[in-house]
């Protein structure tokens, strides 16, 4: 995001997600290791808060541990359990996850708790872990959601070289996972459209 001059907040002020204190939490699976022997075997979850001329803008996105390609996201005005589930439905149409073989980690926040989405993981044979969750103003929120896709789809997924991946963007560390298989087809590799949200 620092390449497209965007900024996200990390505020330390209470009460910023609140977990459901009735909720359920999921067992650490990964034990803190958040690397990922193949594709769609871990994927991270968060929302970041961009300020906007107009307000808050929500960024829910999910990454794959294997390559660290943002495998989908979304935006909203509202840091809601829609906005997570939306983000989660993106990913699930876009990856092929074989039921039973796929760990989905988020935080603690009251949007990663929710019915609607532990429902949909469970339907999609996915495992949930959660964590605890730990700039420039851009005019409007259309803007932030244009930035976002040219920083994420354009520039981060497509040609962002890491080192941790042998010097490869997560599209390239991938294709060359898929390529070494004898059967095996790559998935999608575009992770969406840019919506304009409001």
């Amino acid at each position: 995001m620092r390449e497209a001059d965007i900024a996200g907040i990390s505020p330390r002020r209470k009460g910023f997600t609140r977990r459901d204190p009735k909720a359920t939490l999921a067992p650490d699976l990964v034990e803190r290791d958040f690397t990922a022997s193949a594709p769609n075997r871990l994927w991270v979850t968060d929302l970041t808060m961009i300020s906007t001329g107009e307000g808050p803008l929500w960024l829910s996105a999910i990454r794959d541990a294997f390559s660290r390609r943002v495998v989908a996201w979304e935006t909203s005005a509202r840091p809601d359990a829609d906005l997570v589930l939306t983000t989660l439905e993106y990913a699930l149409a876009a990856r092929e996850v074989e039921p039973g073989k796929l760990i989905h980690h988020a935080d603690h926040g009251c949007q990663y708790t929710s019915i609607k989405r532990t429902t949909r993981l469970a339907r999609a044979g996915v495992q949930s872990l959660r964590d605890p969750v730990r700039g420039r103003v851009v005019a409007t929120r259309a803007e932030t959601n244009l930035a976002l896709f040219e920083y994420i789809d354009g520039f981060y997924n497509s040609r962002r070289i890491q080192e941790r991946l042998g010097w490869l963007n997560p599209l390239e560390f991938e294709e060359k996972h898929y390529t070494k298989q004898p059967t095996a087809e790559p998935t999608n590799l575009n992770t969406r459209q840019p919506a304009l949200t409001s």
